[in-house]
């Protein structure tokens, strides 16, 4: 399973972000690593010019193999708080999926 992350101009410490979304994807979505073949993160401040709120926005995107793309988003205070949610919100969207192809 491939992990790529995209970040825009307002997003720091590119190194440690990607360590971050490839930690909180392999603990989510890991047990599926043979059924996805990719999963793109997209983050990005979207109310750069201000400092409070949720403006930290985390889409991440699988890609399953056979399978339509399955994209959530989260947004957060912060980049930690965005990934995680994300990466919460991919894991239950891949096992109801998933789960759902293993009924039929």
């Amino acid at each position: 399973m491939q992990v790529q992350v995209h970040t825009d101009n307002n997003i720091h410490g590119r190194e440690e972000v990607v360590t971050l979304v490839q930690t909180s994807v392999e603990g989510a979505v890991g047990r599926f690593r043979d059924r996805i073949t990719r999963v793109e993160a997209h983050l990005s401040d979207t109310n750069s010019h201000k400092t409070k709120g949720d403006d930290i926005r985390c889409v991440l995107e699988a890609r399953l193999a056979g399978l339509q793309p399955i994209a959530v988003t989260h947004q957060a205070a912060t980049v930690e708080l965005a990934v995680g949610g994300a990466a919460d919100k991919l894991e239950r969207s891949v096992e109801s999926t998933l789960g759902r192809l293993k009924e039929r």
